[in-house]
């Protein structure tokens, strides 16, 4: 028996669509992530997004746009 061999890409693309179906799209996320490689510095990209904002901030920020628009 020949084994067939095809694209990296189209067996990359074909593995992922085959975990997403047997186990999940967030165990399938969760599985790839144990192979990534990070990058970047945490911190410094933290303190670009969130600054000097507290949890208080940003919850009363999300709780601001989850309500009604008055006119």
């Amino acid at each position: 028996m020949t084994a067939q061999t095809v694209p990296l890409q189209e067996l990359t693309v074909s593995t992922i669509k085959l975990l997403c179906r047997e186990i999940g799209v967030v165990n399938t996320a969760r599985f790839l992530n144990q192979f990534m490689v990070g990058y970047g510095d945490y911190t410094e990209e933290r303190e670009q997004i969130i600054g000097h904002l507290t949890v208080d901030d940003i919850v009363s920020e999300i709780e601001r746009k989850r309500s009604p628009q008055t006119e």
